[in-house]
């Protein structure tokens, strides 16, 4: 099924593009081209380097993979090592922050919250040697405290499970994105995108 979504993003002429390409764009003028769309892929799962990755270059497409870095810290089966993150990145992938523990960011005080934050991005860039400037919240879960602190770090964009398409200089720590779930076929996944 994701084979058959790449297949239609590139007959429909879309074009993958980073969050660094849509910020520039966004901030400077920079140009991007005529149907961009960024892949997301959040938790840093096993099958994103056995099956995503080669889809991804089949189709000389590239994503956005959001890690929790602590589960690559502890080698689990069920999650990509930081040897695949490195080759992942290597091979023109964004390898960004899902934080170190995938724990609910509401609540929490400024020291956990740096640890959580921070430590992820430290960790990304000692193991893969590019600076991480990303970010998806765990389960889209964030407060006030959380976006203080955010802004406060080097992160330019963070991502949010609500749904929109809608990306502008005025949200870029509360970006929308679009869900397209495994049952999704192309015609759905047509659907989604005419819809925003």
């Amino acid at each position: 099924m994701f084979r058959a979504h790449l297949a239609y993003l590139k007959e429909q002429g879309y074009s993958t593009i980073s969050f660094y390409d849509l910020d520039a764009a966004l901030l400077t003028g920079s140009l991007l081209p005529s149907r961009p769309v960024i892949l997301t892929f959040d938790d840093g799962y096993i099958d994103h380097y056995l099956n995503v990755l080669p889809a991804l270059r089949d189709y000389s497409f590239t994503g956005t993979f959001f890690i929790i870095t602590a589960l690559a810290d502890a080698n689990r089966a069920d999650y990509v090592n930081w040897a695949q993150i490195r080759e992942m990145a290597d091979a023109g992938m964004s390898m960004e922050s899902h934080t170190k523990n995938h724990v609910d960011l509401r609540g929490r005080d400024y020291d956990f919250l740096v640890y959580e934050l921070l430590g992820s991005l430290e960790s990304l860039a000692a193991y893969t040697g590019q600076t991480s400037h990303i970010l998806s919240y765990p389960v889209g879960h964030y407060d006030a405290m959380t976006l203080q602190v955010v802004g406060q770090l080097p992160i330019w964009r963070a991502v949010t499970t609500q749904r929109g398409a809608l990306h502008t200089t005025d949200n870029r720590l509360e970006m929308p994105r679009i869900r397209v779930h495994g049952g999704t076929g192309p015609g759905g996944l047509a659907s989604l995108l005419n819809a925003n």
